[in-house]
């Protein structure tokens, strides 16, 4: 159907069967300047409309009448309780126009397909519209409920709060911790933003200069004793640390068995700079430009442009996010210069590149910087046919490995869970994942100048052979093609 109008410029609407829907949506509709005329069967009802100041007409929605009264409005609302009475009216309404919008009102899913089949536009189920409405009071008083404890938690905090990223903060977790340490400030709370490990990857480097995050790295830290509250913010694990964790806030299932005070864990949410920004919307801060900057960049990140895993919660919060981040930083985020070493990891991958089917898999060598490996996975998935990459290298007596696919049908957080589960430590999940391997598990041979090159092809056959087994690839690693 189309009337060649939007429905926020219609101002002609006929109500049939007005009882307590019918009465609710005639008053808000008056209140918007609307023209509705009510019609119902009940005369004392319609008597009392009318003695409302409303137009109101006696007729029996079921008969043609009430078709004839309402055949000048281009809405017109079907809401009796009676659903019987209901169909008679579409029916009849459709036999006269089939141009008028007709929104009908159903008890069930049969009564709503029904009704859909007789010609109505809409159908509505009003006990459907009021459990949708009751959950989201539900999750809005949820919420209000969980800030109130934060806020009084994070007040007890008596010299300063940590608050802890991912051990090599990605964005979300970079994001979710500015957002936290911005709550904290608007609570009078003075906060660190702390990291175990290190910020290797060139475009997180970027975003933590770009937007002046202050990052502090925890064994530079001479007092550890000065924080008396801790917070884990999109971080799976405290271990290294040995303080106790008060405050916990991710969006996956953390792998330790914490016992905080506060706990706000939401898998329904595709990443922590979204629970971070209903939080800041609920403590009614003015956010900064930085602190949106982050989040709108930490939700982009982890749902990959919202391609991936994008919930509506994600979507909502990025809008409101959208007006205050600053667009040209953003792009020069995502657009790092790429470093020399990285260039020369990218090199290597491509001129070392396996590839059976749409998997490729490469060997980069020794390398310094292992985050290179995450951004050759990354370029390497952009080369025709290819829908999965992994990138390998070794550093520190360890095979470092980054894997990235596109591929529908492939986890590849899961691939290398079954290639290297037992052999070392792997994290991921559909889209992207690592893995690191100790590299005497692979060769029992000492590291030294001169076992260097034997190392690196003993290697390479091995962790080639066991990945595309694990992706399924028959004879993966033995006579592959570089694609030239």
């Amino acid at each position: 159907m189309s009337t060649g109008v939007t429905i926020s410029s219609i101002s002609d609407y006929a109500i049939l069967g007005c009882g307590s829907v019918g009465y609710a949506v005639a008053e808000e509709l008056v209140e918007q300047g609307k023209d509705v005329l009510i019609v119902d069967r009940d005369e004392s009802r319609v008597e009392s409309l009318r003695d409302q100041d409303l137009d109101a007409r006696t007729a029996d929605i079921r008969e043609p009448e009430a078709a004839d009264l309402v055949a000048d409005r281009d809405v017109v609302l079907i809401l009796a309780s009676d659903v019987e009475s209901n169909k008679r009216a579409v029916e009849h309404i459709r036999e006269i126009d089939d141009t008028q919008f007709v929104v009908a009102r159903a008890s069930d899913p049969v009564s709503g397909d029904e009704l859909e089949e007789l010609g109505a536009d809409i159908v509505i189920n009003p006990s459907s519209v009021i459990a949708e409405s009751a959950l989201r009071a539900l999750e809005s008083g949820e919420l209000e409920y969980n800030a109130g404890k934060l806020a009084q938690l994070l007040e007890e905090t008596s010299t300063r709060l940590a608050i802890v990223t991912q051990d090599s903060p990605d964005p979300d977790s970079i994001a979710s911790a500015a957002a936290l340490q911005a709550i904290a400030s608007h609570l009078g709370i003075e906060s660190d933003i702390i990291y175990l490990g290190d910020v290797g990857h060139q475009e997180n480097r970027a975003f933590v200069n770009l937007l002046g995050i202050d990052l502090v790295q925890w064994d530079e830290i001479e007092d550890h004793a000065v924080y008396d509250t801790v917070a884990l913010v999109d971080h799976a694990t405290s271990g290294e640390m040995d303080l106790p964790v008060d405050v916990v806030i991710d969006h996956h299932e953390p792998e330790e068995e914490f016992e905080p005070e506060f706990v706000d864990i939401r898998p329904n949410m595709s990443s922590t700079s979204t629970i971070m920004t209903k939080y800041i919307q609920e403590f009614d801060m003015n956010v900064s430009e930085e602190v949106a900057t982050a989040l709108l960049y930490g939700i982009r990140a982890e749902t990959l442009d919202f391609k991936r895993d994008t919930t509506p919660a994600d979507l909502t919060a990025a809008a409101y996010l959208y007006p205050f981040a600053n667009h040209d930083t953003l792009e020069q985020v995502e657009s790092p210069s790429m470093s020399p070493e990285t260039l020369d990891v990218l090199a290597e991958a491509i001129t070392n590149r396996d590839v059976q089917g749409s998997h490729l898999v490469s060997n980069a060598g020794f390398v310094r910087d292992r985050e290179a490996l995450t951004q050759a996975a990354s370029h390497l998935l952009n080369l025709e046919g290819v829908t999965t990459t992994a990138v390998f290298g070794i550093a520190d007596e360890t095979i470092f490995l980054a894997g990235r696919s596109k591929d529908i049908r492939i986890n590849i957080g899961k691939v290398l869970e079954d290639a290297y589960g037992e052999m070392g430590e792997t994290a991921g999940h559909s889209t992207q994942a690592s893995a690191e391997i100790p590299l005497g598990i692979f060769t029992g041979i000492e590291i030294s100048d001169d076992t260097r090159d034997t190392l690196l092809d003993l290697t390479e056959e091995a962790v080639k052979r066991t990945l595309f087994d694990a992706m399924g690839v028959e004879g993966g690693g033995s006579e592959g093609s570089n694609g030239n």
